[in-house]
C-alpha cells in the first residue's frame, strides 16, 4: 500500500482532531446519541389576535405552565398563525417583538388614574376603576338620553359618548360590543379595523 504526501497529512490531521476532541469530552457516541427535545413540546398553545394595528393578525402564544390554579404561565413563544385568514402566518417587525412587549418590566399592569388637576397617576384596584366607569357611564346616559325627537318620534339615542372599539377582537367578541352598545342607545360607535 502506497500513500502519498497529502494522505498521510489528511490521515494524520483527522487521527490528531479525533483523539483531541476525545480527550476534551465530545464522543461521538454520546453526541449522536443525545437528542434535543423541541423547545416547544411542552407548551401550553393559544391562538390571539396582535393588539398593535388594524390589520388584526392572528398570532400563535406558546406559553410553559401546568395551569395549576395558582401557578403562573409564562408566554416563551410568539408567531404568526399559518392558518389565520389576514396573516397567513407572517408578521411585520412589531407583531413579531410580541414577546418583549409581553415580558417587559415596564408594562402597565394595573388601572392606574390621574385625579382632575394631579400631576401623579395613582394606582387603584379592578373594582374600582370599573365600578367608576360603570357609574360614569350611567350618569352620563341618564342625562342624556333622548326618547323623542322634535317632531314626537321615539328615537331612544345617546348621542353624547362615541365608543371605538379594538381591532384586535374576535368577530364574535366586536359583535357582543355592538349589541350592547347599541342596547345602551348608543349611536356612535367605530371599530379600529372597520371591518
Amino acid at each position: 500500500m502506497t500513500v502519498s504526501r497529502r494522505q498521510f497529512l489528511k490521515l494524520t490531521a483527522s487521527g490528531i482532531g479525533s483523539t483531541s476532541l476525545v480527550a476534551l469530552g465530545f464522543s461521538p457516541d454520546r453526541v449522536l446519541a443525545d437528542v434535543r427535545t423541541f423547545k416547544l413540546a411542552r407548551t401550553s398553545e393559544t391562538r390571539n389576535t396582535c393588539p398593535y394595528c388594524s390589520v388584526g393578525c392572528g398570532v400563535i402564544l406558546y406559553s410553559l405552565g401546568d395551569r395549576a390554579k395558582n401557578a403562573k404561565s409564562a408566554i416563551v413563544h410568539v408567531e404568526g398563525d399559518p392558518d389565520h385568514p389576514v396573516n397567513r402566518g407572517t408578521l411585520c417587525p412589531k407583531g413579531a417583538s410580541l414577546l418583549d412587549f409581553v415580558q417587559s418590566p415596564d408594562r402597565l399592569r394595573h388601572p392606574e388614574y390621574r385625579a382632575p388637576g394631579s400631576d401623579r397617576w395613582e394606582r387603584v384596584t379592578w373594582d374600582w376603576a370599573l365600578d367608576r366607569i360603570a357609574r360614569l357611564v350611567k350618569e352620563d346616559r341618564d342625562r342624556n338620553f333622548t326618547t323623542k325627537n322634535g317632531s314626537g318620534a321615539t328615537v331612544n339615542r345617546w348621542t353624547t359618548v362615541g365608543l371605538l372599539a379594538a381591532s384586535a377582537s374576535s368577530n364574535e367578541t366586536g359583535y357582543i360590543t355592538h349589541k350592547v352598545w347599541r342596547a345602551l342607545g348608543g349611536t356612535a360607535i367605530d371599530n379600529q379595523a372597520r371591518v
